[in-house]
């Protein structure tokens, strides 16, 4: 259906823009650091797989033994590799000192370890879910001891 006035409406409106405005300390209770640590899709898996998922880097070790049978389903492996980054991020975040998620300007949360250097956990969790490499523990190890 064409209503001429409507139409010109919609030509002279930009698009909104948003904006987010996240707390400098959000790792403190009740930030989004807790947010973050959810990741209901990988635990609910994990536990239907009888892991039980404790934010510790042995955790990690166990989804790696994992059998990958998300890879053949195209709509879980994007959520659920995001889920696994969210993961990895919150075990560096709660047991490697001085670490701490960020949020950039593009709204992607990372992980700043105390040297300054930032993690991109959610794409190594993307390419571990499609492709298992790089293992989650791997990745942890390598934090671990920067």
């Amino acid at each position: 259906m064409e209503i001429p006035f409507l139409g010109k409406w919609r030509k002279r409106r930009d698009p909104a823009a948003g904006v987010a405005v996240f707390p400098e300390d959000g790792d403190g209770p009740g930030g989004y650091g807790d947010l973050l640590a959810e990741c209901e899709l990988l635990r609910s898996l994990a536990g239907r797989e009888g892991a039980a998922l404790d934010d510790t880097a042995a955790s990690l070790e166990t989804l790696d033994q994992l059998v990958p049978r998300w890879r053949d389903d195209d709509e879980l492996l994007p959520w659920l590799g995001n889920d696994a980054g969210l993961y990895l991020g919150t075990v560096v975040v709660r047991t490697v000192p001085g670490a701490g998620w960020r949020i950039r300007p593009d709204g992607r949360p990372v992980v700043r370890l105390a040297s300054g250097r930032e993690i991109d956990v959610v794409s190594d969790g993307q390419a571990w879910a499609a492709h298992g490499v790089p293992e989650l523990s791997q990745v942890y190890a390598e934090v671990a001891e920067a």
